[in-house]
């Protein structure tokens, strides 16, 4: 498999992007490892790279996020385990770093000397991570879905449907406290669909009380409101710059802007 991952990075355009393909590579094994242990059950994958894995978000993304559905048979340090064992039998040297006292469990997968052994680092020990995050008391309200996508494997993957996932960029536009110009993306790719439903109300809401929200209770009639009221004033210099290393067309960022938002939001 380390053979594919190099024909991946030869077809690579620059380093950026070469890097953006290993750790999306990672990231499909990851997954299809935690299908084979059976966290797909308890688990709803769910947030950016749900999008970019589910229905091709043209940004690739950092983090494999999970909320906790179904709390029985639930095993994050099994999970873990299985992922170090199959990488380790393919010559992947890996480290883990677990944090699971918290409500929101997350971990490491480290990948010593990836980079090296590809050709994209001059450290023969330098770490590149996957991070796994799962919220084990998630908001109620999100409807799920399986879908079955090839993405470097096969997978069958449990998530958010599309109007949960669209209520979960909104809870973060609003309420994470430094604004993320790959969550502005993201906004923009939503409203630019038109098939996109709207968001899941109950499940924003929910998410919005569990996190102080201090605003009114979100609408059919207020939500767009509400995000045109927290976008104005942003340095879109800094958001653009935010996104444009993770953007497959990297000409895309010129699309982000602050007329076009607030035209889609009207």
């Amino acid at each position: 498999m380390k053979e594919y991952l190099a024909s991946l990075i030869e077809a690579s355009r620059d380093p950026l992007h070469a890097r953006n393909v290993v750790r999306e590579y990672l990231q499909a094994r990851i997954l299809g490892s935690l299908q084979r242990s059976g966290a797909m059950i308890p688990l709803a994958f769910h947030g950016g790279t749900a999008l970019r894995f589910l229905y091709m978000l043209p940004r690739h993304s950092e983090d494999l996020d999970f909320t906790l559905e179904r709390p029985r048979g639930y095993d994050f340090r099994g999970y873990l385990e299985r992922i170090r064992t199959e990488f380790t039998a393919e010559g992947y040297q890996i480290e883990l770093s677990i944090s699971d006292k918290k409500t929101v469990h997350h971990a490491f997968v480290k990948f010593r000397g990836l980079l090296y052994e590809m050709g994209l680092s001059g450290q023969p020990k330098q770490v590149f991570s996957v991070k796994i995050e799962v919220d084990t008391r998630p908001p109620q309200g999100a409807a799920l879905a399986t879908t079955v996508v090839r993405r470097h494997v096969t997978l069958q993957l449990q998530h958010h449907d599309r109007a949960s996932l669209l209520a979960g960029k909104i809870h973060a536009l609003l309420q994470r406290r430094y604004m993320k110009g790959r969550d502005l993306y993201d906004l923009l790719w939503y409203l630019s669909d038109p098939q996109w439903p709207n968001p899941n109300l109950t499940l924003l809401n929910n998410a919005l009380r569990q996190t102080g929200w201090k605003g009114p209770r979100l609408t059919p009639q207020n939500w767009r409101t509400a995000l045109r009221e927290r976008i104005q004033g942003l340095d879109w210099r800094r958001v653009q710059e935010d996104v444009i290393p993770f953007l497959e067309n990297p000409q895309d960022v010129e699309l982000l802007t602050r007329e076009n938002l607030m035209r889609a939001l009207e």
